[in-house]
């Protein structure tokens, strides 16, 4: 599955530059020429990663960077910081307000493509090691335990498996062999359908204390986790 990319960039050439770059090495992309643009692409869809340019017209890269570490939501979004600003302030600047690195123009692909790399390779077992709370559910992957307002909810272990990876990537839509290839395994061959019959189940499992919501078909499309849903609902049933 590839990795989607924002590149948050107002040259419009330097833009479609990285775009170009960024597709050739198998990620999707998405571009933003301004910070309000951005605010917007993240609010539709985190992407995996996301190339931050510090002079951004209305609003600096600095300011917006800092903007997505205070939302929970956007905390971990990984940024690498694109800048014309070389000085050891700058940088130093840069990482304080959230950023994971910090690239100096006129910088080689190799080099920016590199950096890619290590910055999604430094996060993605965070994403699998880590306790998830998301939308009033809590998943501990060393414990194998789900718990919703303290109740602990029983899920097989597929079921399991499921909601740890939609769990671990809030807002992404994935379609039925994504998840099939990243919860059963791309060597297992299994119906798609099989995708539909186990997320009915973790719904089932979910609607019994009000968290079934965060869960979410998205027509033609496939399934998503929508973090910002549930989370009252869940608490209100868990304690009744």
């Amino acid at each position: 599955m590839s990795a989607e990319v924002l590149i948050v960039e107002d040259e419009a050439a330097i833009a479609e530059l990285l775009a170009i770059n960024i597709r050739h090495a198998g990620m999707t992309v998405r571009v933003a020429l301004d910070a309000e643009q951005a605010r917007r692409e993240v609010d539709k869809q985190l992407p995996k990663l996301v190339l931050l340019d510090w002079m951004l017209p209305g609003q600096s890269g600095v300011q917006l960077a800092r903007q997505w570490r205070a939302d929970e939501r956007t905390r971990d979004l990984p940024i690498i910081m694109l800048t014309a600003r070389a000085a050891e302030d700058d940088r130093v600047a840069g990482l304080d307000a959230g950023a994971d690195d910090y690239l100096t123009k006129p910088f080689s692909t190799k080099e920016l493509m590199a950096r890619v790399r290590a910055v999604l390779r430094r996060r993605a077992p965070e994403a699998l090691d880590k306790p998830i709370e998301s939308a009033g559910i809590h998943l501990d992957p060393a414990t194998r335990r789900v718990t919703v307002g303290g109740r602990d909810i029983k899920l097989s272990p597929t079921e399991f498996k499921l909601l740890h990876f939609l769990m671990a990537h809030p807002e992404r839509v994935h379609n039925r062999t994504q998840v099939l290839d990243r919860v059963w395994g791309d060597h297992v061959f299994i119906e798609e359908r099989t995708v539909d019959v186990h997320v009915k189940r973790l719904r089932e499992a979910l609607r019994a204390v009000g968290c079934d919501a965060a869960v979410e078909t998205v027509r033609g499309a496939g399934y998503r986790f929508n973090a910002r849903a549930g989370s009252l609902s869940g608490a209100a049933a868990a304690s009744s």
